[in-house]
């Protein structure tokens, strides 16, 4: 039986989910049967030496709406046997990392909220209620590199483990200029601008009555990030295509329109809106913001004049200390904004794939011991082969450190002082304190929830 890639995934249906598992993972007798499904969705699949997963998503004709978990410790070789059923659709995933069962599950929720993105909640339940054994592949055609990219970031960005959006670090003065932009230029039926750099968030403001009854997910904000990352049409120039954002409503779409503002496309302008027909109306919001954002110096500044995307752990001033996850929790409800955090590049000696790789998993593992249902902790101190790791969370925050392999316990925690004051002068700089909001009209109504999915069962591709 040959090796077991090692972050691999599947959307797939087939005769028996038993048999499948089987001959594609090398389970063997040890797999878990799931129920008979219609034919193959999509594979993803890579080796990395040392660990093994895979996952997959089957059309279930005898689905109804409810989500369950269930897994299957017993694998052989300590692999871990997680599913999920969503409607129609169960997906599933094996793996022996370090990454817990609700951490799994949590990756697959991530490929079934980008499904949603692009076909919507409820397109999908009337496919299957119509013909039960119908080949989503139909609808998913082109969708390959969005889903293996998504699966990509799940696997190194930290912003999918806690839940939260990286902001581009940048001057509280020039963050609130571009605010105030993004205030001046707006339409009716406008719900949401976001300016993103080098896919980092630089700010986003939301329509004041929306953000009355719910705010923009970072799980939202991950998905359109990564479709528009997926895509070289999106640099092409205007593109106007329907959207669905799974999180704030997953039956409706929103009309997305992207566009890049510099030649070397790292500065992108997302303007969401209820209105499929105002597609003229938004892209003259686009001018107005590119045309001051020149004005003003921004534009050069966001797209080559920053010294560095992000800033290195040399900066906090603190030796041993490697690298860092912290999330700040302690942000007023009357704010509504997006969950953020803040860490430093990757430097040396996690310089390689496979290192990075070894590092987040570790992170990994003291995300799932922080936030173990049954025996959560909230102080770790963890010794790795390498390194030595603390996890740490109060009511104020949520912080994830790495250091040299001698440092203590007590020297660990003497280190975290001397970072939480950085992290705390640093603060206007790393993170959007004061989201900015605007009206767009005296009552957008209903129509903000998101456009009805009607008739545009495939309209996301068509869009592209």
């Amino acid at each position: 039986m040959g090796p077991v890639p090692s972050r691999g995934r599947w959307l797939r249906s087939g005769p028996r989910a038993g048999d499948w598992l089987a001959q594609g993972v090398g389970m063997g007798h040890g797999a878990c049967p799931l129920q008979e499904a219609p034919a193959p969705i999509w594979p993803q699949g890579r080796g990395l030496a040392g660990s093994g997963s895979g996952s997959g998503a089957r059309g279930s004709p005898g689905a109804g709406g409810s989500h369950c978990l269930r897994a299957c410790p017993s694998a052989p070789d300590d692999r871990k046997l997680v599913f999920v059923q969503q409607g129609p659709l169960v997906l599933v995933s094996v793996s022996r990392t370090l990454q817990s069962e609700q951490q799994l599950r949590q990756e697959l929720l991530y490929v079934y909220y980008q499904i949603l993105s692009m076909l919507t909640q409820v397109s999908i339940t009337r496919i299957f209620e119509r013909k039960k054994n119908y080949d989503l592949r139909r609808l998913l055609a082109g969708s390959e590199k969005i889903l293996d990219r998504l699966l990509n970031l799940v696997e190194s960005d930290p912003g999918f483990l806690l839940g939260a959006v990286r902001c581009l670090p940048l001057s509280s003065s020039l963050r609130d200029a571009l605010g105030t932009l993004l205030q001046k230029a707006i339409t009716p039926n406008l719900v949401f601008s976001i300016l993103v750099a080098r896919s980092q968030l630089v700010t986003a403001v939301q329509e004041r009555a929306v953000i009355e009854e719910c705010r923009l997910e970072p799980t939202d904000l991950h998905l359109l990030l990564n479709l528009i990352g997926a895509s070289s049409a999106f640099q092409a120039g205007e593109i106007w295509t329907p959207i669905c954002l799974p999180r704030f409503n997953p039956d409706g779409y929103f009309y997305a329109y992207i566009s890049y503002l510099d030649a070397e496309c790292t500065v992108c302008l997302v303007l969401l809106s209820t209105d499929k027909e105002s597609f003229y109306a938004v892209s003259d919001c686009k001018k107005r913001v590119e045309e001051a954002m020149r004005t003003q110096g921004s534009l050069q500044a966001l797209s080559g004049g920053l010294p560095s995307p992000s800033y290195g752990v040399g900066q906090v001033g603190v030796p041993d200390l490697r690298h860092f996850l912290y999330k700040p929790l302690d942000i007023p409800e009357n704010y509504r904004q997006l969950p953020q955090f803040t860490s430093p590049e990757l430097e040396g000696p996690y310089c390689s794939e496979e290192e990075q790789h070894r590092l987040f998993d570790l992170y990994h593992y003291l995300h799932s011991r922080i936030h173990s249902t049954s025996r959560p902790l909230r102080l770790i101190y963890h010794v790795a082969e390498k390194e030595t790791l603390l996890a740490w969370v109060t009511s104020k925050f949520e912080l994830y450190t790495c250091f040299s392999p001698l440092v203590t316990k007590a020297g660990a925690i003497n280190v975290l002082t001397k970072l939480l004051r950085w992290i705390k002068k640093e603060e206007d700089r790393l993170f959007i304190r004061y989201p900015p909001k605007y009206s767009t009209t005296p009552n957008p109504g209903k129509g903000a929830k998101g456009g009805r999915a009607d008739g545009a069962e495939n309209g996301f591709f068509a869009g592209l």
